[in-house]
């Protein structure tokens, strides 16, 4: 990303009149020059004055040629309107209740923040890598779904729009879940159409798609450590010179169970709004429709085991002191030896909840006539029996 000198960006805004902020190395001394030009600093670090009266109006901008002047800034005039109106104006036609505020990110290393919450991997990925952007419009739903709005560089007008997450991600530019970005229309109503019948319809989809690649992710760990304790098992020896003994089975046991919880808790927190797409009846696979209802049962024998282990760790936070790293491993133990019945089921079943699930992506029409390519091949051994879970508080 290339730095640039220290600017001071104007645009007019209807109810603010014009709007200042600074960008650069030097913002600081930038905003000092806007200060001592009569702007007013808004909460979100932008600074304005009134163009109410035409001849204050005038004074005011020569004042601030001159102590930017002063100050080491270029003044810069954009040719667009203040980016907090355009987003305001765009939030106020998208269905249900959405908010806008603007972020600045003055001192350009700001600008990098966006790289863990961008979602993102088009023409907006390739905006930030590549140029100075020094505010953006953050456009909020209120239900957890956050998308970024920022000016189109190298056009005088338009705007680029793309997903945020604050989920743990991939790199974005080889995760095939990853949503598009897109290029939006400089008129407000015709920007808010594009996202609400475009945008937000691939967002949903990539939300579906994600968090069924984060479960199948989880039901992938706990195969693989579950073979591998199957596998030592069956050979009967721990390693070479150490024979195996009931001891020892009851310790990698435990020591499966505490990992398996660890991957399980994903998949309980991820799979029912999954399941609750899925309509069998719809697919060339209605037969599906016993499984479903086993993974169903499945997650509702593991709610209170969930539940407490939600408890457990909202105690836990709630004082100074938690436990060590050797008793959560036991209780994670305990809450993991309690659900493997229910893990044995979901590992029996995962071929058909992909299938199903990716059927039941949001408004697109799946490839029905084969079952997608298949995260999850290898069908799991049976599971040992579980032992009786106590609870540890």
């Amino acid at each position: 990303m290339p730095t640039s000198s220290t600017e001071i960006i104007l645009s007019t805004s209807r109810p603010l009149g014009l709007v200042g902020i600074a960008s650069g190395e030097n913002y600081e001394q930038a905003n000092q020059a806007l200060e001592a030009a009569g702007f007013s600093r808004l909460s979100n670090g932008a600074y304005t004055a009134s163009l109410a009266d035409d001849q204050a109006a005038r004074r005011t901008a020569s004042t601030l040629v001159a102590h930017a002047h002063e100050n080491g800034a270029t003044i810069v005039t954009s040719p667009r309107r203040y980016l907090g109106d355009i987003g305001t104006d765009i939030a106020a036609r998208l269905p249900g209740t959405w908010s806008a505020q603007l972020e600045i990110y003055s001192l350009p290393l700001w600008q990098e923040d966006l790289w863990y919450g961008l979602w993102e991997a088009g023409e907006i990925y390739r905006a930030l890598e590549v140029h100075r952007v020094p505010y953006a419009s953050v456009l909020k739903d209120g239900k957890g779904t956050e998308l970024l709005l920022v000016e189109r560089p190298g056009h005088s007008s338009g705007y680029l729009l793309g997903a945020l997450t604050d989920h743990e991600k991939e790199d974005v530019r080889d995760d095939p879940t990853t949503p598009p970005s897109m290029v939006l229309p400089a008129e407000p109503d015709q920007a808010a159409s594009a996202i609400t019948h475009t945008f937000l319809p691939a967002y949903q989809r990539a939300l579906h798609h994600r968090d069924l690649n984060t479960v199948l992710s989880a039901l992938e760990r706990i195969r693989e450590e579950h073979q591998s304790f199957q596998l030592i098992k069956s050979s009967g020896r721990y390693t070479a010179g150490v024979p195996l003994s009931s001891r020892l089975i009851d310790s990698m046991e435990r020591a499966f169970a505490d990992h398996a919880w660890i991957s399980y808790r994903v998949v309980l927190e991820h799979a029912p709004e999954l399941l609750a797409r899925c309509q069998p009846a719809t697919t060339p696979w209605p037969e599906d429709a016993a499984a479903l209802i086993r993974l169903r049962a499945a997650l509702a024998d593991s709610e209170e085991a969930w539940h407490e282990s939600n408890t457990l760790s909202s105690d836990l936070h709630a004082i100074p002191r938690t436990l060590h790293t050797h008793e959560w491993s036991h209780v994670r133990a305990q809450l993991g030896l309690a659900a493997l019945p229910a893990i044995e089921t979901w590992l029996t079943d995962s071929d058909v909840f992909e299938r199903q699930a990716r059927a039941a992506a949001p408004d697109e029409q799946a490839a029905l006539s084969a079952a997608s390519p298949r995260m999850l091949t290898a069908r799991p051994t049976p599971l040992p029996a579980p032992r009786a879970a106590t609870t540890h508080r």
